[in-house]
């Protein structure tokens, strides 16, 4: 753990480490996973259970014996506690609720009376959404994902989620029916990306494919794209908190390790003004430390990637923040609203001692599949625009073709296109029939 102040001459060749932490060997795992999409392009389904025999130890005859019945969630509901399926109500409720009011409509437009234009809204007609397994399994990712694409109107959402020796925690099935999902298959890695993005005999062809996953998932939605739509590539979690000196420092060490818990790459950063104040933030994280269960990642994560910035003020601070466009931002300080308006870059901001990041995560109401890795410079959180499309109308009239129409083929002369202007010149009347004949 170290701390770190913008005036040393070598902060950014210390902090680069944590910038470049999600690079990989990306040559090596993209072939990889070129080969894998190619060999369930050729073979289908047979690929399929080949792959999930081999990574999950998981049997199957048939790649729809690996879909999920609603058997198999009766019974799922029926392992778990009233009360979890109560708390994963109120994150669907919460969370359709937020992203009603992204919902957008068909236009029109008729302030021309000879010309009509506007935008139609139309849904996707099928959507896949991947949810990790393996190291933790997230209810709260096929919530993020499932309930946007249903509240924009989507035609069928087909789940995919990886089954290591053939058990699915039964929180993510209960999730699944709760969030409107419509198929789940117990497939996963670049292979599943790849049923998606193509179609076997049993796995439908989607349109879109979002969630995330480890460096093969993330790798095939990148190669897949163009195929399908998807969501963003996303990278190791990461979260930095801006603090003034005031609050608790175990909240804000708290704050910190729900991200280093994630995985041995998350990134957990504080920037304070007050260095006395990290201090104790690193002594309360190394005391929680010690009582996690997941204390082994955090620890490599936090040992590798956890650092405790000194600020000469809040401005310096907030304009760091804005260079690194962090996934998650905490406003740790007394007076969070004054500072908001200055930020630029992040994937969602949590304001004040008692907002902690884990709230937006699971039902505030916000999605939590944020841009990673900088990214926020230029990414939205999934949203329901996500989920649909938007398709430009146009209308013109003789009269509306006529007024505007040489100044459409004077545009179509200057690129060289002469057909472009000829398919409206041929349409136009002539100069004497519109100001009539003297």
């Amino acid at each position: 753990m170290k701390f770190l102040q913008f005036s040393d001459s070598d902060f950014d060749a210390q902090f680069a480490a944590i910038l470049s932490r999600s690079e990989e060997t990306a040559k090596d795992v993209e072939q990889v996973v070129l080969d894998i999409i190619a060999d369930v392009r050729t073979r289908g389904d047979a690929a399929l259970l080949e792959y999930t025999r081999r990574f999950d130890r998981l049997e199957a005859e048939s790649v729809t014996a690996l879909q999920v019945s609603d058997e198999d969630i009766d019974y799922a509901f029926a392992r778990v506690a009233e009360e979890e399926i109560a708390a994963l109500k109120l994150a669907v409720e919460r969370v359709a609720r937020f992203h009603e009011k992204q919902k957008q409509e068909t236009w029109l437009s008729t302030h021309e009376s000879d010309i009509l234009l506007g935008q139609m809204v139309t849904p996707l007609e099928r959507v896949g959404i991947y949810v990790p397994g393996g190291k933790a399994s997230y209810p709260s990712s096929v919530i993020m994902n499932a309930v946007p694409a249903k509240v924009a109107g989507v035609g069928e959402v087909v789940m995919v989620a990886p089954t290591p020796g053939g058990e699915i925690n039964p929180h993510v099935l209960v999730a699944a029916r709760l969030s409107g999902v419509d198929r789940i298959f117990r497939i996963g890695g670049a292979q599943a990306v790849a049923a998606l993005a193509y179609g076997t005999a049993c796995v439908p062809r989607v349109d879109k494919i979002t969630g995330p996953g480890n460096i093969y998932v993330a790798t095939a939605k990148k190669l897949v794209f163009g195929q399908v739509g998807i969501d963003m590539i996303a990278g190791p979690s990461e979260i930095l908190v801006i603090n003034d000196g005031s609050g608790n420092p175990a909240h804000l060490a708290a704050d910190l390790l729900s991200q280093a818990e994630h995985d041995e790459l998350a990134s957990s950063i504080l920037i304070t003004t007050d260095r006395a104040f990290g201090e104790k933030v690193i002594e309360e994280v190394e005391r929680q430390l010690k009582n996690l269960s997941r204390q082994q990642i955090a620890r490599k994560s936090w040992d590798a990637f956890g650092v405790v910035i000194v600020a000469g003020n809040l401005d310096e601070a907030v304009a760091f923040s804005n260079r690194i466009a962090p996934e998650h931002l905490e406003l740790a300080v007394n007076a969070p609203f004054e500072l908001l308006p200055k930020i630029r870059n992040a994937g969602a901001v949590f304001l004040g001692h008692f907002t902690p990041e884990a709230a937006g995560d699971y039902l505030a109401g916000p999605n939590h599949t944020l841009p990673t890795g900088g990214t926020a410079r230029f990414f939205s959180p999934l949203s329901v625009d996500d989920f649909i499309k938007k398709t430009s109308i146009v209308y013109f009239s003789e009269a509306g073709l006529n007024r505007l129409g040489r100044d459409i083929v004077r545009i179509a002369e200057l690129e060289g296109l002469e057909a472009h202007g000829k398919s409206v010149s041929v349409r136009l009347k002539p100069e004497s029939e519109k100001k009539g004949k003297s």
